[in-house]
């Protein structure tokens, strides 16, 4: 599946590989080991709803990682899905009668337009979970055959045959419920009812096994699972076949929104390390989400907004891109109007500057930018260092002073490189 397109990133001097990063697994800040490469899997989008704040605040945090390991030097492996099969996206379309395949990519369509306009660098894989399917059902039996994963008999009007990884059986060293998020089973249960799992099926095993394979149902998508029987994968098994497929056995950053810290990437981990005896990801790193004046911003409160419809009413991308940069990617905010005024005023001086000032004092505004992102992706802190060079350089050029135009890398290719911000 195509991913989107992308300007190239400038190329500054003086990149540094010295990065601390927030590991929920770890529970603590982290110093991740410098490397040639840098290996990343965001988790993307369920295609029922176009991309709201959060989603667009998740990506744009991880595209700073993207940018900080490249402009370090890095090579970067970065891999994205989308959940283009799954209940919610189902329930959508049955509630508006729109044809769920269509559903899936006319909002995936408009996802990648609003990557691209947000200044997002594509994934070099971007993989949709039917273009899985075909590897998720052999390692569905692989679980079977060897134990970790077992049959529910069907009660009611359920049929027959639905696949649960068995976590209990799969725990051992390397993985066990808990061991990515942190929480206990008490925690755990309410979460796992609230975010797609169903702790209190009959037959299960234990109430945190997650479905691998769910047998098919009249009106439902399927697919042949040769011993599986027709049917289509669950959620978390996606991720994980995925990863292992375009990643290394174990890549380096795990990335998503807080709320798949539990149950998606736990589960996914635990389907992994079931498979080889191999962690998922060395770090789990995640962000937080995204209200709206003081509400939590969600699809069933309508509430949400949306990049495209503020790109439709002529709103600067730049300017939504500056807003969620100005929020620490793991905090828990509140959009509002005022916020996008201000990342308006904000990236008028900072344009304003770069056309008073040219190059003049562009290194050490990268250094500063540098070591900002260095300390946990701190992007409001670069936005500061952002704002400091431009005052000094519009008070400057209001004084007369030399700017030294002639010095240095220009400030829009600075700002590009390692914010994403077009001037």
């Amino acid at each position: 599946m195509f991913g989107w397109n992308a300007r190239e990133v400038p190329s500054l001097p003086g990149g540094s590989d010295e990065l601390l990063l927030f590991d929920t697994a770890a529970g603590r800040e982290v110093r991740l080991e410098p490397g040639e490469t840098g290996s990343l899997y965001v988790c993307g989008i369920t295609p029922y709803d176009a991309t709201h704040m959060g989603h667009a605040a998740t990506y744009v945090a991880f595209d700073l990682l993207n940018r900080y390991w490249r402009d370090a030097g890095r090579t970067v492996q970065y891999v994205q899905n989308v959940t283009d099969v799954d209940d919610p996206l189902l329930e959508r379309a049955n509630a508006t009668g729109v044809d769920w395949e269509a559903l899936a990519k006319d909002q995936t369509d408009l996802f990648r337009e609003d990557m691209e306009a947000l200044n997002v660098l594509p994934p070099d894989h971007y993989i949709g979970a039917v273009e899985s399917v075909p590897w998720i059902i052999p390692a569905v039996e692989q679980l079977l055959d060897a134990g970790l994963a077992y049959r529910v008999p069907g009660e009611g009007n359920e049929p027959d045959g639905d696949v649960y990884f068995d976590s209990v059986a799969a725990a051992g060293e390397g993985w066990h419920n808990g061991l990515t998020s942190r929480l206990t089973e008490e925690e755990m249960l309410p979460l796992f009812a609230e975010r797609g799992g169903d702790p209190d099926r009959p037959g299960k095993r234990h109430p945190l096994d997650a479905l691998l394979w769910r047998v098919a149902r009249e009106g439902e998508p399927k697919w042949p699972g040769n011993s599986l029987g027709e049917g289509r994968p669950g959620w978390h098994i996606e991720c994980s076949i995925i990863a292992r497929r375009f990643l290394p056995e174990t890549f380096d950053v795990q990335g998503g929104g807080s709320d798949l810290s539990f149950p998606h990437h736990e589960m996914s981990a635990g389907h992994a390390y079931a498979l080889t005896r191999t962690p998922l990801a060395r770090h789990f790193v995640h962000a937080g989400m995204v209200g709206l004046d003081g509400e939590k911003m969600s699809k069933s409160k309508g509430n949400l907004v949306l990049v495209s419809k503020l790109r439709a009413a002529g709103e600067d991308p730049a300017a939504i891109r500056t807003v969620l940069l100005g929020q620490h990617y793991r905090s828990d905010w509140f959009w509002t109007d005022e916020l996008l005024v201000q990342a308006r005023a904000r990236l008028g001086r900072w344009r304003e500057a770069a056309r008073a000032g040219g190059s003049s004092g562009t290194s050490e505004l990268a250094a500063a930018i540098r070591a900002a992102l260095a300390k946990d992706l701190d992007a409001p802190a670069a936005l500061d260092a952002v704002d400091a060079w431009a005052g000094s350089v519009l008070a400057a050029a209001r004084s007369g002073a030399d700017t030294g135009e002639a010095a240095g890398t220009p400030a829009a290719e600075v700002l590009d490189a390692l914010l994403g911000i077009r001037l």
